[in-house]
Order: structure tokens, then sequence, then C-alpha cells
């Protein structure tokens, strides 16, 4: 198969991460697939991968007719038989660029925590959670399929040469120090609560211990925590908070953790480095993957909702206590996180689920002429959104992460159930 392959951006994030790596194995399977979009810190490792980068023209606003009309104009010149759109901008612009008789097959991945309601019924959906999967079939969907975040368990795993001293010393870290790793994209929604969270509860614990917390990642609310950590730090006399900003390669940061905090693939990539997880989310959620919690996580994600913040705050500094006076709970957790890992996120396995995608895809294929009516909803649909958010932009509420600003977990009932 021919492949285009369209991550909504090329910043880093865990949805990028995903369409990039799935798309190198899916290659390494011979499929021909080259990846599409705006120019990012991810060109390179695009480029390592082994993969081919076609440049989109500049998008001001989503959808772009100008890229799709570049797509449309790849799909001639270069046969190809599957657009991939990740997200609900490259997804609308895939399925614009196929609205021809004998089309592409169009196939949407969507790694939010809620699926845009503007994207059309007829286009085949990649969903990362059996809840969202489960709210969307509700729905009317019906070529829905579940695809959980995978992780390149070759390049993160336990053993690799990582060079943790260069690392300490660069960062800060103390000989002798116990070390909680967050590696997350600092934004307003689904991560600030908890990162604050986070830095309090380790400031509260480095009273009584030398422990410190490092926060990899950068993004629009990084001048907040930044001077949260400021703050801890000068009450300390000493570095509790250290921040690197974004890291091209976080896996050392991983490697050294004695705790990882986290939620979607970067929880899945702690797991990888076999390193006991606290699954963040929102509300003052923070539970501790064991085989007890694990159900809960393969049905709505890895992530949760609590019901206070004041008591999430103390129970993630009764989980943390625990596991940094246990070396013995530590490993034993750590082990079991790398197993699920291995057995159920691989990339070859993803890679064989998404190959079964495209087949399904090219085999199935609607045309524009063939499912107008759907397509008619969806546009009145992001016309209904559009005017809801120029509303908000003017009112001062606008959410700038968009569909994660609403995710499904946080409304269970609509399916009526927490686990599988």
């Amino acid at each position: 198969m021919k492949i285009l392959v369209y991550p909504h951006d090329l910043k880093m994030g865990g949805s990028q991460m995903n369409a990039i790596e799935i798309a190198a194995a899916v290659q390494g399977q011979g499929h021909d697939v080259v990846v599409f979009g705006q120019p990012g810190p991810l060109v390179e490792y695009i480029g390592d991968l082994g993969l081919e980068f076609i440049e989109s023209p500049a998008v001001r606003r989503r959808p772009s007719l100008a890229a799709a009309k570049k797509l449309r104009h790849l799909v001639e010149s270069r046969s190809v038989e599957v657009l991939h759109g990740y997200e609900w901008p490259p997804s609308l612009e895939c399925h614009l660029a196929a609205r021809q008789k004998e089309g592409p097959a169009v196939v949407s991945t969507v790694m939010s925590m809620a699926v845009a309601p503007f994207l059309p019924a007829s286009l085949p959906l990649t969903v990362g959670t059996h809840q969202i999967a489960a709210v969307e079939q509700a729905s009317g969907r019906s070529a829905v399929t579940v695809l959980e975040p995978p992780v390149d368990v070759t390049r993160n795993r336990p053993g690799l040469r990582l060079d943790q001293d260069s690392f300490r010393m660069r960062w800060g870290i103390r000989p002798g120090a116990q070390v909680v790793v967050i590696v997350s994209r600092l934004a307003y929604q689904l991560k600030l609560e908890g990162i604050f969270s986070a830095i309090d509860v380790v400031s509260g614990l480095a009273r009584g211990r030398d422990v410190q917390l490092l926060i990899v990642g950068d993004g629009p609310a990084r001048a907040e925590v930044t001077c949260r950590a400021e703050q801890t730090n000068s009450s300390h006399d000493r570095k509790v908070v250290l921040l690197t900003g974004e890291l091209d390669d976080p896996r050392a940061a991983y490697d050294i953790g004695d705790v990882c905090l986290g939620m979607g693939g970067s929880a899945l990539r702690a797991m990888a480095f076999a390193k006991p997880l606290v699954v963040q989310g929102e509300l003052g959620f923070w539970e501790l993957l064991t085989p007890v919690s694990v159900d809960r996580f393969l049905w709505q994600g890895w992530y949760g909702v609590g019901q206070d913040k004041e008591r999430g705050r103390a129970q993630l500094g009764r989980i943390l206590s625990e596991l940094l006076t246990n070396p013995a709970c530590r490993a034993e957790l750590g082990e079991y996180g790398l197993s699920l890992v291995r057995d159920r996120f691989s990339l070859e396995r993803a890679a064989d689920t998404q190959i079964g995608i495209y087949s399904k895809a090219l085999r199935d294929r609607t045309t524009f002429a063939a499912a107008p009516n759907t397509d008619w909803r969806a546009a009145a649909r992001f016309v209904n959104y559009e005017g809801r958010r120029l509303l908000a932009r003017w009112t001062g509420r606008e959410a700038s992460d968009d569909f994660n600003s609403r995710p499904i977990a946080a409304r269970a009932s609509l399916v009526g159930r927490n686990a599988p």
C-alpha cells in the first residue's frame, strides 16, 4: 500500500509520536509510507526512522484548503491509496482531498480525550480507549477501532546506555537523591493542575528526605510552572524541583526516575523503563498502577477524574511516601508495568492493527457522492463549533487544548460504566 500519514503538528507530543512511530513500523512491513505536515522538531526524528517527509503549505485556519489541495496533488502524483489524518484538522483536510470519484481511502485517528462531533460519520475512526469507542458507537458511528497508544519497546527499555551521570550533572540532580519524574507538555488543560499538585507534594516530602521532582517538557504554562518551582526551591534553600524544558530525547529522564507520574503515552513509556507508575488525571486523580487498578486504565485510558484536589494531593503524598521507602515494592510494580507494555502495547502489535485498518478502509471506501448526508451533517456541526469558539474567544473562555478540555472520562455516565 502507498500511505500518507498526516500528524496534526510536528512538535513533541504523544499523538505525533504515535503517528510517526507507527508509520515507521508499517513501512518496516513492506509498505510505502510518507509523512506530511508543517515542519517542527520531530522532522529530524522522521528522517532518523527512515521515513520521507513532505512539507505542507503554511496553515492559518483549519481545515486548510491549501493543505487539502496539496494532498490531492500528492494523491495524483504519487498514487497514494490511503490518507491518514491524526486529530480532527488533518482528518478533515484528508477527507476534503479525497472528495472525488475513485479517490483514496481516508482514515482518522483521534488520540485526544474526546472526538470532535463534526468528523463525518462515514470516516473510519481509530481512538485510543475502549471508553471513547463505546461513546462513538453509541452516537451512531459504525467504523470505530481501538488502537491503544503503542510503545517502541526496543528504543524504550531498561538497560540502555543513556549516561545517567552526565544527565544528573547537567540538570542538578544530587548524588543519592531519589527522583520523581514527570514528562509532560506544560499545558493549562489536563496537565497544569496535576503538575502543581506534584510540586506541592514533593515539596512536603522533601522536608524529611532527599527527593527531587524532575519536570521535562514545555508548553504555554511554562511561566507558571517555573514560578511555582522557584518559589518551592527558595523555601527549601536547595533545588527540589528541576525543570529541563523540552528534550528531543527524554529517555534518560524516565531511566533515572525512582517513580514516574504521568498520563497517556508518557505513562506507557515510564512503564517501558520498568518504573512504578502513578497515573495522573484531573480534580485530584492520582492512582498507582497495580494488578488491581489496571482494568480501569485499560477501559478509560491512562487518565482519570477525581472528586477533590486536596484529597488528591493527600493521596499522592501517601503513594509517593510508601514507594520511596519501599524499594522492593518499586521493583515489583516496575516489572509488572514492563511486562504489561511488552505484552499489550508493543509497536509491532500496533503496526499489525494499523495495517488491518488500512486494508479494511480500502475495501470499504466511500466517496463523497455516496455519503452526502453525513458530510452535510458534519459541516453543520462544524459551523456550530466555529460559532461557539468565536463566542468563547470574545468572552475570554476559549480552551487552548480544544477537545482535551472536555474528556470523555469526565463524562463516564454517558456509557454507564467505569471498567470493562
